[in-house]
C-alpha cells in the first residue's frame, strides 16, 4: 500500500512541475497509456504461465 502512495504522490508532483514550467505532460493519452501498461503486465503474466506449461 505504501508503494501505491508512493508512486501517485510522485506522478502528481512531477505533473505539477511540468505544467509549472509549461512542459507537455511525460505520459501517453489517458487510455492509451492505461492499456500500455496492462498489456505489459499481462504480457509478463502469460510468458511466466507459458514457461511454466513447457516445463512440465
Amino acid at each position: 500500500m505504501k508503494e501505491l502512495f508512493l508512486s501517485l504522490l510522485t506522478g502528481i508532483i512531477i505533473g505539477m512541475s511540468f505544467k509549472l514550467l509549461k512542459l507537455p505532460l511525460p505520459a501517453p493519452p489517458v487510455l492509451a497509456g492505461v492499456l500500455g501498461v496492462f498489456g505489459v503486465y499481462f504480457g509478463g503474466v502469460v510468458f511466466d504461465w507459458i514457461v511454466k506449461v513447457l516445463q512440465q
